[in-house]
Order: structure tokens, then sequence, then C-alpha cells
């Protein structure tokens, strides 16, 4: 679950990390409300779960309560990055000297917190730590005992941190830290905490995620869960009972078993073509289950062609086949299908599929070159669209 930007720093707040003083608004009069309240030079932000919103023109700066209500016009309504922005935040400007990135998430070779550290904030931290990894400070606290100072001091030190703000830097840190373990975060992340002329850190922004498995121990947090149209498919798929991860390919891709479906993905991406979601539907799928994959992996307009890659073991190759043929005389899709059925029934369900607007192959590369030529030749038509 992914926090928006001013829930994370209400977090921040509570931890007792400085924030920009600022307000949410749902409209351009409440957002020059909040400019006029704040005085002086205010900054717009767009309030969406996506990173890289400066670059994407969502983040603009008003000199007054009049250019704060038409940056939120023009905000507000629109689509960033593919997702509607229904709210703004309105913050104080910052007189910026210099930018730090902080940061908390999991490890999961070492299996426990990774808190990591940098001189370099504001841009994509994820091209800093493939071009110039040396520029993030890392270290990886007991899981029993937490963030030490001592611990953090040294990250300071290996980042390189100014000995002005070293302390303030390792108290933002550990404060951070201890947000990351009692919200049961997988990430808690502030980029960039910014060091102003006076000497003093605010934080910039904040990015926390939360792990969907515990909210039923964080109400609070819970209360403040949003589904976007981007995420509404993996919504629905964990309510079915199953696994969905949207991707950036074209090639829908529906399996049981996630080796199986791991499998699939690189049979596609050695065929030359992208995966648009990673789709498990796990073992004795049965046939309503298998329905509602394929209208989830349907309903995303990316998707060109659909690869089906079913190994029978307690799943059934037959249940697979009706639930297919359940999609073909509701829906009627607009892009191919491609089918391998193995294991279990399988032959009975091969059988049921014959005759069908679909295409079947015996094994998993053959369907899965069969799926990458056909998206490929495909127009970029809406997958659900109904005949």
């Amino acid at each position: 679950m992914k926090l928006h930007e001013f829930q994370a720093k209400q977090l921040l707040h509570d931890a007792g990390i400085p924030i920009p003083k600022g307000g949410v608004a749902y409209s351009p009069e409440e957002a020059a409300a909040v400019a006029t309240s704040l005085g002086g030079t205010v900054v717009v932000k767009a309030q969406v779960h996506v990173g890289g919103r400066g670059k994407a023109g969502g983040i603009k700066a008003a000199r007054n309560a009049h250019e704060a209500r038409e940056h939120a016009a023009s905000l507000l309504g629109r689509e960033l990055k593919g997702l509607r922005v229904e709210k703004v935040l309105v913050e104080q400007a910052a007189n910026i000297a210099r930018e730090l990135y902080l940061g908390v998430t999991l490890d999961r070779a070492r299996r426990r917190p990774v808190v990591m550290l940098s001189t370099v904030g504001g841009i994509d931290i994820e091209e800093v730590a493939v071009s110039s990894p040396e520029k993030i400070a890392r270290g990886w606290p007991d899981p029993l005992l937490g963030l030490q100072p001592f611990e953090a001091r040294g990250l300071a030190f290996g980042a390189g941190v100014p000995v002005e703000q070293r302390e303030a830097v390792v108290d933002v840190l550990r404060r951070l830290y201890g947000i990351f373990t009692a919200k049961d975060c997988t990430l808690a992340e502030i980029n960039p905490l910014f060091v102003v002329a006076d000497g003093t850190v605010l934080a910039g922004d904040a990015k926390i995620d939360v792990d969907d498995n515990a909210l039923y121990r964080q109400p609070v947090l819970a209360a403040m869960k949003e589904v976007s149209a981007i995420d509404l498919n993996e919504e629905k798929a964990r309510e079915i009972g199953f696994s969905y991860v949207r991707l950036d390919g074209n090639v829908g891709i529906i399996g049981n078993g996630a080796g199986l479906v791991m499998a699939t993905l690189d049979a596609v991406k050695l065929a030359g073509g992208d995966a648009a979601n990673f789709l498990d539907v796990g073992g004795g799928a049965k046939e309503e289950v298998v329905k509602a994959a394929l209208e989830i992996v349907l309903s995303d307009d990316r998707v060109r062609s659909v690869l089906i890659n079913i190994f029978g073991g307690i799943t059934r190759g037959d249940e697979v086949a009706k639930g297919i043929l359940d999609v073909l005389a509701e829906m009627k899709p607009a892009v191919p299908l491609v089918v391998r059925l193995s294991g279990t029934r399988a032959t009975e369900g091969r059988a049921l599929l014959e005759g069908k607007p679909l295409t079947s192959r015996a094994t998993m590369d053959e369907a899965a070159a069969e799926a990458v030529r056909l998206a490929k030749a495909a127009p970029a038509i809406a997958a659900r669209r109904s005949a």
C-alpha cells in the first residue's frame, strides 16, 4: 500500500521530523486559500501514487495565491503518468542550500532492513545506485536492536555529510528507521532531505509503502488506502486469491505456480517480447478463477496477446479450458490467445478448445514465441473491446 506524500509527511511530522508548512487542496480555490495562509512563494504538488512528478510537470512553484490557483487548476482533473490528479499539496517553498537522500527498505538477500544515506539527493536514486554506487552509504542494522546512534553516525561519515548537518541528519535517519519498523513499511524514503540556507534540515518529499499483509495491525494506515486505476486489477486479484503484478510489456501472462509464471516471463523475453503482467492462479485453479484471471488481463488495454501456460498437477486442464471458453463466449476478446496445456487432463482440455478462436502450442517456448509474434503483429487496440 502506497501513501500519498501528504500522508507520508504527516507520519514524519508525528515522529518529530521537520517538514514544510502546507496543506492539501481539492480545488483551485482551496489551493489559493492555503497559499494565502502561508504567504510568499509556495509549491503546488500533484498527489498521485507515482514517482517522477517533477519531470512530468506535476510540481509547480507559485509566487502568490493567484498563481497557486492557476497551477492547481492546471493539475486537478488531469492525468499524470496515467493517474488522475484529485488533490494537490500546497507547501511553503524552502531556501535550499543542498539536497540529501535518506531511505530504508528491505534487503531480501540479507533478510533485514537496509538503511541508505547519500549526499546526492533530489534525483533518481536508482540511477545513482547503478552509475555511482559509492555515493550511497549503506548499513544493515540488527532487526532486534534497531538503528543504533553509532551506526547512523557511521553512515553520515561514510556519505560525507557536512559536519554542520551531521547530528541533524543522524537524528532524522533514526526517526525514519523508527517509522519503518513501527508502521510495517516496505519502504520509507525522504528524497530530497533539504539542507536550507540557515543550516537546518527539512523533508522536501516523502515516500512510504506499507506491507499489505500487516494492515490488520495498522488500522489508521489501512483507512488511508486508495486504489488507483493502475492498482485496481491487483486489488481485484488479491480479493479473488491469486497474485497479479502489472509490468511494462504487452504480452498478457497467466500461469499456475509462481515458478512456472516466472519461467514464462523469461520465455517471452527470450522470444523478443515483454510481459504485461505476472499472474499466478495458483494450484487447483477452477473454471471461475481462470475466467476471472483472463478478465483481469484482458482489461489492460496495453495487452496485445495473451499467453496461458498451465502445467496440470492438482490443476485440471479441462477446468482451465472451460474458463477460457466462458471468456471467449462472453467477452469475445479482440486480442489473440495462445494456450499451452500440459499435465492432468490436458488432453481433455485441448479437445474442448479445438476449433475455437485461439492458438494452441505443445511447449512453453513455442507458445511464448507465438504470443510475441502475435503481439507484434496486433494493432494498438483496447484488449477488452467486444466484437
